[in-house]
């Protein structure tokens, strides 16, 4: 039987050589164009349904420092209160530390005694679709140190949940003389393949050329994670919802999480790609062979105090993806505390910041490892 070859398509000789990629190119901003316009669509339905429902009601803060794509929150607090530091998560806005009074982290963490703080990520613009891990640790150090300056020199305890805990331990890796200690709630920070499906899932669907020039629209990362894990992101939303009927608070917290999964924001584009590529893909933390701003980290490095609080349910973040790191840190001082999911959390994911049982078991073990860490 004859073989058949496949050759490459040669194009005509009377056609520029950059025509191919200049359309390819094309057709990929049209695509992003696509998704920052559903940025907004889901932004407004976001604004629509908080019309007709529960909305979030914040602390009152005021900004005390900035930079190009972070802002630096202030919370308040007695004077002589400990510092603390949260750093969020750059994925959606940081409100979810504070949805309401009865389902507040920031609130929790105001009455453990301590002054608090927030370092917010702002939407990236194509003037900061360049900053990468390098930028988002300087933004921390530069939090830190405007804290340390506040407070006499005094350290902040530093605090992170999701991708925002992840910014957090890279920073205490980098820098561990300059905080006290450091709580990861929901963080993933290993990523071994085989061990969590969502990573496998997420590290195949993110091609490994993608743009570190643009911004990344919020809606297209909401998409891959639907399609990385659809029983975390869809399912079990749904589940969620119909367990809460005939509990009124869990419905109201429920409306009031699904508010805040609708306000996406852009990310920068070298952000997403070092994330999916050298955390998730290479899983460089983990294995010490991550360089930011000139240094290689590892586990090793981390010589303070770790606390990490891990959901039974959170299929995003799983036992696997932090204990190892922590049994890696120089102190050998890290504990972990695992806590089971409960129902009007919308995302499990979400259940240690917006959980009512979270509030009341959870957060005063955390509130007691602090004191001890004083």
């Amino acid at each position: 039987m004859k073989r058949l070859s496949v050759r490459p398509h040669r194009e005509r000789q009377d056609k520029p050589a950059g025509d191919v990629p200049s359309v390819a190119a094309a057709l990929d901003d049209i695509r992003r164009a696509q998704f920052a316009m559903l940025d907004a669509l889901r932004r407004a339905q976001g604004d629509l349904a908080a019309m007709r429902g529960p909305t979030p009601a914040e602390s009152a803060w005021r900004a005390i420092a900035s930079g190009p794509h972070w802002r630096l929150r202030d919370y308040g607090g007695r004077a002589a209160a400990p510092p603390l530091l949260i750093v969020a998560a750059p994925i959606k806005r940081p409100y979810i530390w504070d949805l309401a009074p009865s389902v507040s982290a920031i609130r929790c963490c105001l009455d453990l005694g301590l002054h608090v703080y927030l370092l917010e990520w702002l939407p990236a613009s194509p003037r900061t679709a360049a900053s990468g891990l390098d930028e988002y640790a300087a933004a921390i150090a530069a939090g830190v140190a405007r804290i340390a300056a506040t407070h006499a020199g005094r350290k902040p305890f530093l605090i992170g949940h999701s991708l925002g805990g992840t910014l957090a331990a890279i920073y205490a890796t980098l820098a561990p003389k300059a905080v006290r200690a450091l709580v990861l709630l929901s963080t993933p920070l290993c990523f071994r393949p085989g061990e969590s499906g969502f990573r496998d899932a997420l590290v195949s669907l993110v091609p490994t050329d993608l743009s570190q020039a643009d911004p990344v629209p919020g809606s297209l990362l909401s998409c891959v994670s639907a399609m990385a894990s659809p029983r975390t992101f869809v399912w079990s939303r749904l589940l969620d919802v119909a367990m809460s009927v005939g509990d009124r608070q869990a419905l109201e917290t429920h409306a009031r999480v699904e508010r805040w999964a609708l306000d996406e924001i852009a990310l920068p584009g070298r952000l997403v790609r070092q994330i999916v590529d050298w955390l998730y893909r290479e899983n460089r933390l983990c294995r010490g062979a991550l360089s930011v701003n000139g240094t290689l980290l590892a586990p090793s490095r981390l010589s303070i105090p770790v606390l990490a609080v891990v959901n039974a349910a959170d299929e995003v973040a799983p036992l696997a993806s932090v204990e190892p790191f922590v049994a890696a840190a120089a102190r050998k001082s890290g504990r972990i505390i695992e806590c089971p999911g409960e129902i009007g959390v919308g995302l499990q994911h979400l259940g240690i910041l917006v959980g009512r049982a979270a509030r009341q078991q959870t957060w005063p073990r955390i509130g007691s490892w602090l004191r001890d860490q004083r």
